[in-house]
């Protein structure tokens, strides 16, 4: 049975040069693959097109010996090339893992080995768990991305062994996944409807900041100390996102300004006032699609902004006309690429900046690229690594690089639970053309200071610290 994400694997392998043979395998259908097509049956309007929908079977074959196999079906293929073999958690097939997940509310974990050692690991944020062909694309979209990555690495002799606690098979027998997916649904959607009929919203932000001296989140770890202020709202839009900037002696707030009535972001900008708090946000950004993001550049004598605008397809560079209330496109630094929260880092002359890629129907906060060049209008260049990394807890950025200890952090977003979820600090240990590296993850704990659930940003310029949280 040929599924779509395993086409798309065929393409982006075509795509980055290489031959591909394809084996058929076939066997009997098993029962998780039969629930999963009758899953994605239920909901498909709501859902939209899944990786994991069926698709017709390229006929491609070349007749000439392989230099790597790439074993999809867990058949332990006798050949003389390397074999790189995919497991979810544990499983050879991805629908008994996905039944897995929905029986036990886990987490997602990708492993591939290289004739049976493992080189590769990808941890999926998933983005919904009530749509299964949702659910799907982020296992999916995953496994394509880690399967290129390591296709790619192999050939450059660039895998190294990695350390896992996943097993090679999974010996226990797999849950229908139909039966296991009802539950998930009728619950999630009876959830939605309580929400609505309560009038309640999961999804409204709020922008946090306070003034202090000495350290702050970023050193303590924690969100202790004095407490965070509120940026007031009419509560019909929320804002989030905050960066900060002091200039002149004065602070000054961006943020995402959402309107529930527009459905998508701009930029406002607000400035702290001799009383202590912020005036409201005035836009100063707007695009046809969403901003957010909204991460201020000082360049010389000029002031830039690189706001997200992911959903435009590209990564546009502002420069401030009149700052804070007037700015013009300058750059366009990406095209033709979903990246979110790209976040500039200036090292020995070089600007690098690190975001996600949203693959296709994937997540767009799991999958760490970085890009380089010789200036801040580029030309940008992809780190041949790409992605650095696959993971929900450790790839996305949430605020500007923070000087640590000797050493440079960065704010990371973590999406176990939820996004927004929290967020937590990781190390830069090396950064060059070669090579991209981070240490562990260091989660933020929760504190007094900010009695919100999760935290999603962090910022700071002189003493005005600031963060956001959604629940």
């Amino acid at each position: 049975m040929w599924r779509r994400w395993e086409t798309l694997l065929v393409e982006q392998l075509i795509a980055q040069g290489y031959g591909v043979t394809i084996t058929p395998i076939d066997g009997p259908v098993g029962r998780s693959e039969r629930g999963l097509d009758r899953g994605l049956r239920l909901l498909r309007r709501a859902a939209g097109p899944s990786l994991a929908d069926r698709a017709p079977r390229p006929s491609l074959s070349s007749g000439l010996p392989a230099d790597l196999v790439i074993d999809l079906a867990g058949a332990s293929p006798r050949v003389a090339a390397p074999v790189l073999a995919l497991a979810f958690d544990g499983r050879t097939s991805a629908a008994d893992a996905l039944a897995d997940l929905l029986k036990s509310g886990g987490l997602p974990e990708i492993i591939v080995r290289l004739d049976g050692a493992p080189v590769g690991r990808a941890a999926p944020m998933l983005d919904n768990r009530v749509l299964l062909g949702r659910l799907a694309n982020s296992v999916f979209a995953a496994a394509v991305s880690l399967l290129v990555k390591t296709t790619v690495d192999s050939f450059y002799g660039r895998l190294q062994p990695i350390e896992t606690a996943q097993a090679t098979t999974a010996p226990r027998p797999a849950p229908g996944l139909l039966g296991a997916y009802l539950p998930v649904l009728a619950s999630g959607l009876a959830e939605r409807a309580r929400l609505k009929l309560m009038g309640r919203r999961t999804d409204h932000w709020q922008v946090g900041y306070r003034l202090i001296d000495g350290p702050g989140v970023a050193e303590t770890g924690s969100l202790d100390g004095a407490p965070f202020s509120i940026l007031a709202d009419d509560g019909k839009r929320f804002y989030a996102d905050p960066f900060v900037v002091e200039r002149n002696g004065r602070h000054y707030l961006f943020v995402e300004d959402l309107a529930y009535a527009k459905k998508k972001g701009v930029i406002s900008a607000s400035e702290l006032g001799p009383d202590g708090r912020f005036s409201t946000p005035r836009p100063v950004i707007e695009e046809p699609y969403h901003l957010s993001y909204p991460q201020i550049i000082r360049d010389g004598d000029d002031i830039f902004m690189l706001p997200e605008g992911s959903g435009g397809r590209e990564l546009v560079l502002y420069r401030a006309t009149d700052f804070p209330y007037r700015w013009e496109r300058d750059t366009v630094l990406l095209r033709d690429l979903q990246i979110a929260d790209a976040t500039l880092l200036v090292r020995d002359g070089r600007h690098w900046l690190i975001g996600t890629r949203r693959p296709e129907l994937g997540s767009s906060s799991d999958t760490m690229v970085v890009y380089s060049a010789p200036s801040l209008r580029g030309p940008w260049t992809p780190h041949p690594q790409n992605p650095i990394v696959i993971d929900r807890s450790a790839a996305r950025p949430g605020g500007a690089l923070v000087a640590r200890g000797g050493r440079m952090a960065l704010p990371v977003q973590d999406g176990a639970l939820s996004y927004g979820g929290g967020l937590g600090l990781v190390d830069l240990v090396r950064l060059d053309d070669e090579a991209v590296a981070w240490g562990p993850v260091r989660p933020i704990r929760t504190g007094s200071a900010w009695a919100r659930q999760g935290i999603h940003t962090l910022n700071r310029a002189g003493r005005l610290e600031v963060v956001d949280s959604t629940g």
